[in-house]
């Protein structure tokens, strides 16, 4: 089960912020928790990236827990994208792909998007909300 997208710009800010299990979602944190947690990421990430003895790791990738899984991609120019699922679902590098090919037709090819801003698309928006529907059923 899809339970959620955070979008991170290159600076740590917090972009775009969707929860979509209801039944079986993440605990609520106010707008303000969710721009410090993703700050805070955004710094593990890199220190990790930093410490790691292998020459060019990318830092965190995943953290798994009793109840969700946290997938980081973290794209050629920065932006990371946390994807938040429970911890059985399958084909997580496929959902990551789907989930970025979205982000790059309709936010990134959108000529009224500023790049590290906000993500305020509806296509976007639509677009995603059809592949939870698909995945969360």
């Amino acid at each position: 089960m899809f339970l959620g997208l955070w979008i991170i710009n290159k600076a740590g800010g917090l972009i775009f912020q969707r929860d979509f299990a209801s039944d079986v979602a993440l605990a609520k944190v106010s707008t303000n928790d969710y721009l410090v947690l993703a700050g805070t990421f955004h710094s593990v990430h890199a220190i990790a990236a930093r410490i790691s003895p292998l020459p060019g790791s990318s830092g965190i990738t995943s953290l798994e827990t009793d109840t969700f899984t946290l997938t980081c991609h973290q794209t050629h120019t920065g932006t990371k994208f946390l994807i938040f699922t429970d911890p059985y679902h399958q084909n997580i590098d496929q959902l990551v792909r789907k989930v970025y090919d979205l982000y790059a037709d309709y936010v990134m090819k959108n000529p009224f998007f500023t790049p590290e801003m906000p993500v305020r698309c509806e296509q976007f928006d639509v677009h995603l909300a059809k592949l939870v529907r698909s995945l969360n059923g």
